[in-house]
C-alpha cells in the first residue's frame, strides 16, 4: 500500500477532545472542553422550531445566507467602526476552525512561515502545517503573557508571511492593549505581512480592559483576516457558524477555498441565528455581567481550594499553576489523574506552549453556578496533595 501524507506524521488526538472523551468515560465534571452547559437564548431555539418547519433546509449561497450576511454586516460594521459590506467583505464559514483554515490556505503556499504567540490554541499549529507553512513562535510571558516587540519582528525578518493573533486570547485570557496592538499592527505593515485573527470572545472582555479589533487601527483592514464565530456568543458551539472578514480581494479568495472545503455552513441555523445577530447591545451587556459573575465565582472557589492562577482578562478560561502540587510525571498525567481521583477534568497547559512547559493546567467557567460549585468542592481535595502533606 502506499505512504499516507507525512504532513500529519506529527499530528495526535486533541488534547482538548481527549481529556473530554476521558472525563465522559468517569464521569467527571468537564472543565476542559470550552463549551457551556447551559442553553442557547430562547429567541434563538424558538426560532429554529419554526425554521425546521418552514425550511430552508436546502444550500444556501456558498459563501452564506443573505439575511445572515446582511445582518452580520451591521452588527459588526458598528463593533468593529468599520464599514463591512455584506458581499464584498464577509464569508460565513463552519464555525471559526474552518475560518482560520481557510484564511491560512487563502494566505500562505507552501513553504511560507506564520508567526504565533506561545500560548496558543492547539489548532493554529495544525493550520499552519495543512497549509504547507512552518509556524515561527513568539513566547507571551506570565504573568501578563507581554511579548518581546524584538522577538516578533525577528520572525518577521525570518520570512513570517502572517502574523496569528488570538484577541482574548485562548488559553491565558489576555486581552492585548492598543499600545500591543500598535506595534503588532505597525511590524506587519513594515514587512507587509498579513494579520489573522481570532476574536472569538470579542463580547468577553472584562473590565478595565477593553477588546481592540486590530483591523480598525489605520491602515490594517487591507491586511487583516478578522476569523470569528456565533459559538461563545450566543452559547450554540454546537451550531458551527463562523465566518472571515476582510477586504474584497482576500475574501474572493476566501470563497474559493471554502466552496471547496466545505460548500457552505447549515442553512437552517444561519437562519435561525440571525434573531441573535439583530440582538440589541443590551444581551452583550448582559452576557458579560454573566461571565463577571461566573469568573468571580470560580477564581474564589480556587482560592478556597488553595490553587494559583492566572485571572484572565477576557474569554473563560483560566491557567491554574500546579507546580505546588506532590511530585508527577507530565501535566497530562496528572489531568488524567485529577479527572479519576478528583473528579473535574482540565487541559493540559504543554499542549498549549511551544515551550518546554509542565506547571499548568488550563479550566473553562463557561458552565451553570451548580456546575461551578460542585467542581469546586471536588477541587478542595487537591489541598492533601499539595507538597509536603501526607498522602
Amino acid at each position: 500500500m502506499p505512504n499516507l501524507s507525512k504532513r500529519l506524521d506529527g499530528f495526535g488526538e486533541s488534547i482538548i477532545r481527549k481529556m473530554t472523551r476521558i472525563s465522559n468515560q468517569y464521569g467527571a465534571i468537564n472543565l476542559s472542553q470550552g463549551f457551556p452547559d447551559f442553553d442557547p437564548p430562547k429567541e434563538i431555539t424558538d426560532a429554529l422550531k419554526v425554521i425546521a418547519d418552514t425550511g430552508p433546509h436546502q444550500y444556501e449561497i456558498t459563501w452564506g445566507a443573505q439575511v445572515f450576511r446582511d445582518e452580520l454586516s451591521r452588527k459588526q460594521s458598528a463593533y468593529m467602526g468599520l464599514k463591512i459590506n455584506p458581499n464584498e467583505n464577509i464569508v460565513v464559514t463552519c464555525g471559526s476552525t474552518e475560518a482560520m483554515m481557510v484564511a491560512m490556505l487563502s494566505v500562505c503556499d507552501i513553504g511560507d512561515k506564520v508567526a504565533v504567540f506561545s500560548p496558543f490554541y492547539e489548532n493554529y499549529g495544525a493550520d499552519a502545517i495543512l497549509s504547507g507553512a512552518a509556524p515561527l513562535f513568539v513566547e507571551l510571558v506570565p504573568p501578563n503573557f507581554s511579548f518581546d516587540p524584538i522577538k516578533l519582528e525577528e520572525t518577521l525578518k525570518n520570512g513570517a508571511k502572517a502574523i496569528i493573533l488570538c484577541n482574548p486570547s485562548n488559553p491565558s485570557g489576555k486581552v492585548f492593549s492598543l499600545d500591543e496592538l500598535k506595534i503588532i499592527a505597525d511590524l506587519a505593515v513594515k514587512y507587509d505581512a498579513f494579520v489573522i485573527t481570532d476574536e472569538v470572545y470579542e463580547h468577553i472582555v472584562y473590565k478595565p480592559y477593553k477588546h481592540i479589533y486590530i483591523a480598525s487601527l489605520p491602515g490594517m483592514f487591507e491586511r487583516t483576516i478578522s476569523c470569528s464565530s456565533l459559538s461563545k456568543t450566543y452559547s450554540i458551539t454546537g451550531w458551527r457558524l463562523g465566518y472571515v472578514i476582510a477586504p474584497e480581494r482576500i475574501i474572493n479568495v476566501c470563497k474559493k477555498v471554502h466552496d471547496f472545503l466545505t460548500v457552505g455552513a447549515a442553512a437552517p441555523l444561519q437562519h435561525a441565528a440571525v434573531v441573535g445577530l439583530a440582538f440589541k447591545d443590551s444581551y452583550y451587556d448582559l452576557l458579560l455581567k454573566e461571565y463577571e459573575r461566573k469568573r468571580s465565582i470560580f477564581l474564589d472557589g480556587l482560592r478556597q481550594a488553595g490553587l494559583s492562577f492566572f485571572e484572565p482578562q477576557g474569554a473563560y478560561y483560566t491557567l491554574v499553576d500546579i507546580s505546588a502540587l506532590n511530585p508527577y510525571q507530565t501535566d497530562q498525567e496528572f489531568c488524567e489523574w485529577m479527572i479519576k481521583t478528583i473528579g473535574v477534568a482540565a487541559v493540559p497547559g504543554s499542549s498549549f506552549f511551544r515551550q518546554k512547559e509542565n506547571r499548568y493546567i488550563r479550566f473553562h467557567f463557561a458552565k451553570r453556578d451548580e456546575t461551578l460549585r460542585a467542581a469546586i468542592e471536588k477541587l478542595k481535595k487537591l489541598k492533601q496533595y499539595k507538597r509536603g502533606n501526607i498522602l
